[in-house]
């Protein structure tokens, strides 16, 4: 046992954590952690984000590429408050993240000082947990607590933030192995698995839908394996993305408000419905009242208040997924539910893509990123209708492909996510996909980028236009464009050289080809420029509120 600062508990808590990687900015009451930071920057490397929305970002994009827990670091004040979208994000994505904030010293709290906020009261309803620690002989188990935290259960993000005095105050530490992180499988009762094998059993139109909570439960060779038992079609969230293959022949596509016609209207017809770790969102279910009617419903889910939230179901298993479904697969008889499939295969075959192929847009600039990735990049993306195209385009192999805001729908959110996400995983290509109007958010990163040369390519989709919410304006307010149009001046490939990137700029899509292989071979950060038309739209749709059934596409409007 010796005695350290807590700015050093910090640190040896940090590397307790296997923590090898932490974003942040630095400020006046955190100072004396990055100086104990300073000592030890061939144990932990320290990324400089541009801002403090940027660090909470590629702490969340690191956790999603890597599975493991991300880290971000802020000063007191406004560095952080700049971290709350960010910590938003990963709550509402379930991302496992600790956030590690200073605050004035204990003499000065309550008292207005300069650059004081409760950050720990601010937080606590975006948090699994928060703490701020005013005595130092707390920091340690504070700190194991909160990756404790993160990590359980269903993941999230936790807060702890630490008066200044406390990071100068000496204390007694010693090293202590991290807690084994056991599954949930308590709460797994053989009851409940013997009433969905029942369910199943007697299904003649089974579907399976698949959310965020498979990929962090880790649950996808066991979910693939249960797809095959079942012989059943399964579409995904937006947060389910890779757990089953996106060129298995059970697979549909996504559902929802911009997902496809084979899913939203197969879903609709099904007899049971099997829900693996999502939470049944607005934007999956459209009208609830109108959800899968004719289905009986099956949630599995680690979180016990999800259950019968947004839906009434018929049965739960709550728990581990990656547990639930392996008592699953030894119970479950092999189906073969051929007519069911053929039913599938024909709504498939009646609502094919339908997107030009031959010009520049989002769904083909996406298709060739896909094409020359080999299928085998991780994808980020900013929130709008890139983000839809991006879905629904990319055919996603495995889980942690891709990195996306789905929850919250945070605008900026891509940039630094993709860097998080490179700094984990160096042996990925990965690629930012944004619109102009999310690029404009939080550009700044890409001068992060370079000052460190990470290799990661940002593609902007570039129609001089709020997109998405431009759609709506000329679907559902008479073409009323009210503040949607970005007619200015700003040059994306001038701003970012000026931040030490290469950058391109793209009118067709055989510029845009050269260009993405240019920036493939590069081995340095590139953005890409790449113009699309203003009034392309993301189909099929559901308008708010309304039954997945009702899905359409242009050509249901008779343009």
């Amino acid at each position: 046992m010796k005695q350290l600062t807590g700015s050093e508990i910090v640190i040896e808590c940090l590397k307790e954590q296997g923590v090898d990687t932490v974003f942040g900015y630095p400020g006046g009451t955190i100072l004396n952690v990055y100086d104990a930071l300073y000592k030890h920057q061939d144990e932990i490397t320290h990324v400089l984000t541009s801002h403090e929305q940027g660090a909470s970002h590629a702490a969340d994009g690191y956790a999603r590429a890597t599975g493991k827990v991300g880290v971000c670091m802020a000063t007191s004040g406004p560095g952080a408050t700049n971290l709350v979208t960010g910590i938003a994000t990963a709550y509402m994505d379930s991302i496992p993240l600790v956030a590690i904030t200073a605050n004035v010293g204990v003499s000065l709290l309550g008292k207005d000082s300069f650059q004081e906020i409760d950050i720990a009261g601010v937080v606590m309803p975006i948090t699994k947990h928060s703490f701020i620690v005013k005595n130092v002989h707390e920091l340690a188990d504070t700190l194991r607590r909160a990756f404790k935290i993160a990590k359980s259960g269903r993941p999230g993000p936790v807060l702890v933030d630490i008066t200044k005095d406390v990071t100068s105050n000496l204390a007694d530490y010693e090293y202590k192995k991290p807690e084994e992180i056991i599954p949930v499988t308590d709460t797994i009762k053989e009851s409940d698995i013997d009433r969905v094998v029942k369910m199943i059993k007697h299904a003649k139109k089974p579907y399976i839908m698949v959310g965020g909570g498979a990929v962090a439960a880790d649950a996808y060779e066991e979910l693939r394996t249960f797809v095959k038992l079942v012989d059943a079609p399964v579409c995904d969230t937006l947060m389910g993305k890779g757990v089953i293959d996106g060129n298995d022949p059970h697979y549909t596509g996504m559902i929802g408000m911009h997902g496809t016609k084979t899913s939203n209207f197969g879903v609709t017809a099904s007899d049971l419905l099997i829900v693996v770790g999502a939470r049944f969102s607005d934007r999956v279910i459209g009208n609830a009242k109108k959800f899968a009617n004719d289905a009986k419903i099956v949630q599995i889910d680690v979180d016990a208040a999800e259950i019968n939230k947004n839906i009434i179901v018929d049965a739960s298993i709550v728990g581990d997924a990656k547990e639930i479904l392996k008592q699953l697969n030894q119970k479950v008889e092999q189906k073969d539910n051929k007519e069911w499939l053929e039913e599938i295969a024909e709504l498939e075959r009646k609502y094919p893509d339908t997107y030009v192929k031959d010009i520049l847009t989002g769904p083909t600039a996406i298709a060739k990123i896909y094409e020359l990735t080999k299928g085998d990049a991780i994808i980020t993306t900013d929130v709008g209708q890139h983000q839809m195209w991006a879905a629904q385009t990319y055919k996603f192999k495995e889980p942690r492909q891709l990195l996306t805001s789905g929850g919250l729908g945070t605008m900026g959110y891509g940039l630094g996510a993709s860097i998080g996400a490179k700094v984990g995983r160096r042996d990925k290509v990965v690629v930012n996909i944004a619109g102009d109007g999310c690029f404009r958010m939080n550009m700044n990163e890409i001068a992060t980028a370079a000052r460190y040369n990470i290799p990661i390519i940002q593609v902007v989709l570039n129609n001089h236009v709020l997109g998405m919410v431009r759609q709506w304006q000329t679907l559902f307010y008479d073409k009323r464009y009210s503040n949607t149009v970005l007619d200015d001046a700003v040059d994306f490939v001038k701003v970012s050289e000026g931040m030490g990137a290469l950058a391109f700029k793209a009118t067709t899509l055989e510029e845009f080809e050269d260009a993405f292989k240019k920036a493939l071979d590069s081995g340095r950060p590139c953005v890409i420029d790449a113009q699309i038309g203003e009034d392309d739209k993301v189909w099929p749709m559901v308008a708010a509120g309304q039954p997945i059934s009702t899905c359409f596409s242009e050509e249901d409007l008779g343009k």
